[in-house]
């Protein structure tokens, strides 16, 4: 059980460093280096005039926080949305620095984030947005300093903007600037899907592990954005019942299972609202939908939605995080009690970012691979990560979690001490 206590079980930050302290408590982190990796390298905090269609001007706010290059340039998503705070993108820089090094490709963490309702904006008056929020970060983004990706509110085209306004300013191209872009200007095949099939291969692992066939396994998915609803067209495809799905409309549940594809034509061809899928099931809540009967539970949305609160309703066997920090730190001692075999966001969710790396690696050698090379590599590196975060677990004696945290801050403390601090 943690000793760590935390103030506000819903600050995500708070969250993320009480999980950091008590894995450095089971690793034994000498104080200097514990001291240097608490804290993040740098924090930037913009305020973003931009013109809008009607005349007038507004101002954004926008932070991005570089948490660490010890393994390498910083790497993480930009979020549009109204409920951006620094403490939330502190989090997620903090969480970008461990998933990267629980599957152990070479960067750091970063992230970033504008405070704005992306669905109230035009496609002009976004691209402005973007391309501001760009050039103030000037010098700090590069293929060898910080390298962003597509989050919550930001797409391919928003990417694109990224890449296309940091040419201007250096005065010559340079596609591994940011990933997440449109094939067309140098993105990798299977992006899109990786990190939905990053959760599939995390998901057939603890099924071996727990010796069940995918044929039956029922599973309720939390959010329909790209990693939900990738992640349920893959798991459908491969076997698995999605018995349960939600987005922001609501939920349904049906203990039959879903025509997966046909709901993904509803949503995304028809653009029609998920709970009125023709295809039937029961309505509900889409935080209700997170204690139905299954197998495998699957939250893709927003944080903080398993909570001290409700966390002893969860009926699932496994939990896999698609989204990052949909579980509080006191929620984990519930699901621990209640031996709910816990794939941590840091690994479940692991497969975007490293699709990243891989398109980073293509865009910087200008040849690209088959989407089968893409699909075979990031297996390869799920798996191992997988093994490896649930034999520290076994090794230390403690929840899977606090194993993936072990493996990622054991690596990145073993680079900063051959590196040394520069003082």
């Amino acid at each position: 059980m943690s000793t760590v206590q935390i103030k506000d079980e819903f600050n995500v930050y708070e969250a993320a460093d009480a999980r950091f302290e008590e894995a450095v408590q089971k690793l034994g982190v000498e104080q200097g280096v514990y001291k240097y990796l608490k804290h993040p390298d740098k924090e930037l905090t913009m305020y973003l005039p931009v013109g809008m269609d009607n005349g007038q001007v507004e101002v954004f706010t926008g932070y991005r926080v570089l948490h660490s290059t010890v393994r390498g340039p910083g790497k993480g998503g930009i979020r549009f949305d109204k409920n951006v705070t620094i403490d939330e993108v502190r989090a997620l820089a903090a969480w970008m620095t461990w998933k990267c090094a629980v599957v152990n490709i070479p960067f750091g963490g970063a992230k970033g984030g504008v405070i704005c309702e992306p669905g109230k904006m035009s496609k002009g008056e976004l691209e402005r947005l973007t391309r501001r929020y760009t050039a103030e970060l000037g010098d700090w983004l590069g293929p060898e300093r910080d390298v962003p990706a597509p989050d919550i509110g930001t797409n391919e085209q928003i990417m694109a903007w990224v890449m296309d306004t940091y040419a201007m300013h250096v005065g010559q191209a340079s596609v591994a600037v940011v990933t997440g872009k449109p094939v067309d200007l140098g993105g990798s095949r299977g992006r899109r899907e990786a990190t939905g099939r990053g959760c599939l291969i995390n998901c057939d692992k603890a099924l071996a592990r727990l010796r069940m066939k995918r044929e039956g396994t029922r599973v309720v998915i939390q959010g329909f954005g790209n990693v939900g609803s990738m992640a349920a067209l893959l798991m459908y495809m491969a076997g698995y019942k999605v018995v349960g799905l939600a987005d922001i409309h609501g939920g349904l549940y049906n203990e039959k299972g879903f025509d997966v594809p046909a709901v993904m034509d509803w949503v995304y061809t028809q653009r029609k609202p998920l709970p009125e899928f023709s295809g039937g099931g029961a309505r509900m809540d889409q935080q209700e939908i997170l204690f139905q009967p299954c197998d495998i539970l699957l939250p893709a949305a927003i944080e903080n939605q398993i909570t001290s609160k409700n966390a002893q309703r969860v009926q699932a066997k496994i939990l896999c995080e698609g989204a990052n920090g949909p579980t509080t730190a006191a929620a984990d001692e519930i699901l621990l009690q209640k031996d709910v075999f816990v794939i941590p966001d840091i690994l479940a969710n692991a497969g975007g970012v490293t699709v990243s790396y891989f398109e980073w690696v293509q865009d910087r050698q200008g040849f690209f691979w088959r989407e089968s090379e893409v699909n075979e590599r990031l297996q390869d590196f799920i798996e191992q990560a997988f093994d490896g975060v649930v034999d520290a677990a076994e090794n230390f004696k403690v929840r899977n979690r606090i194993g993936a945290y072990i493996v990622a801050i054991e690596r990145v403390a073993k680079a900063l001490k051959l590196r040394g601090i520069y003082a």
